[in-house]
């Protein structure tokens, strides 16, 4: 197959490999400690570490998506402020 027409920079790929391995990661997690520990946060309702992992990679996808917008292609205060928010999610939600 030929995927040349695909930006596949090394930023790229290690964005996927690094989505790849917190998935698995939780997975080994979720294997040696089942349940998810579910809790009640700010939000009101009932989420599980693969739900507070799913908004902190949707937060930072909004993140990133408004720094290019706003700022511009360097993306590394962007990074830095989705790990924040990322760590703040799994803290409080």
């Amino acid at each position: 197959m030929n995927f040349s027409w695909m930006a596949w920079t090394l930023p790229t790929a290690l964005f996927f490999i690094g989505i790849a391995l917190l998935i698995a990661a939780m997975g080994i997690w979720e294997f040696i400690s089942p349940g998810g520990n579910p809790r009640v946060g700010i939000l009101r309702f009932t989420t599980t570490r693969g739900d507070r992992l799913f908004i902190s990679l949707l937060g930072s996808a909004f993140i990133h998506l408004a720094w290019l917008g706003l700022v511009g292609p360097n993306l590394w205060w962007a990074l830095a402020l989705s790990l924040v928010y990322a760590i703040a999610v799994f803290k409080t939600v």
